[in-house]
């Protein structure tokens, strides 16, 4: 990984922990928790791709497994987001836009129940067995209900952080419009195609009034003469 990636990595995972665990965690809302962390790594998995979410999520997790409070074995949330980002990485497209908020919304729900089932299941290897006691049809629920909720006020952000400080070329070919960069397509559809062929229509239709300008121009010169 860039180095730049690799501070902006550190520092929202940070930022992102200590957010969940001092504000998030307290809420004692019913059933789940809103998981900052995972919609963390899922952004920075859809722009550096695979390889990169994988590193991240491995990252963001183990720093979880050992930050305070935590009461599971180390290593335990390290592999549950090591898995998810792996798989929000895949989704990466190929230009770096997307067109629709649908993907990213699916992919986040995928991704609390995926993250959740996975994080159970491997407690049940180690002898945790907290999840049946909570009720595993619940933590389902809320897990990809608060998740959801949050993620349009996470997501965009963190992608849009990580292209610019990625130095992503598109990024700064649309730095002056709106819509046109990956993080504006979680709200609303790609326009940069329509709004570039207006301008281009507009700019054809300047030209041939030009050309009829100059046109009438010399007729009426000719006349005079």
């Amino acid at each position: 990984m860039r180095v730049n990636r690799l501070l902006l990595s550190s520092a929202l995972v940070v930022v992102a922990l200590v957010i969940q665990v001092s504000v998030l965690a307290r809420l004692h809302l019913p059933g789940a928790v809103p998981d900052l962390l995972l919609l963390t790594v899922l952004g920075l998995a859809m722009v550096y791709g695979h390889v990169g979410g994988a590193l991240v999520g491995f990252g963001a997790g183990l720093l979880a497994d050992l930050a305070p409070p935590a009461d599971h074995a180390a290593g335990r949330y390290a592999l549950v987001l090591c898995v998810v980002g792996y798989f929000a990485g895949l989704i990466k497209p190929e230009n770096g836009r997307l067109k629709s908020a649908t993907g990213p919304m699916v992919v986040v729900v995928a991704a609390a129940i995926g993250s959740t089932l996975l994080y159970a299941g491997v407690g049940a290897l180690v002898g945790d067995t907290a999840a049946r006691h909570v009720g595993m049809t619940s933590l389902l629920i809320t897990a990809a209900l608060y998740d959801l909720l949050l993620a349009p006020f996470v997501v965009p952000g963190i992608i849009a952080l990580a292209r610019r400080a990625d130095n992503d070329p598109l990024t700064e070919a649309n730095s002056g419009t709106k819509g046109g960069d990956i993080s504006s397509g979680w709200i609303s559809s790609g326009t940069g195609m329509r709004i570039g062929g207006q301008r281009g229509g507009l700019g054809g239709l300047k030209a041939r009034a030009r050309t009829r300008n100059v046109r009438v121009g010399r007729i009426k010169g000719v006349k005079r003469l």
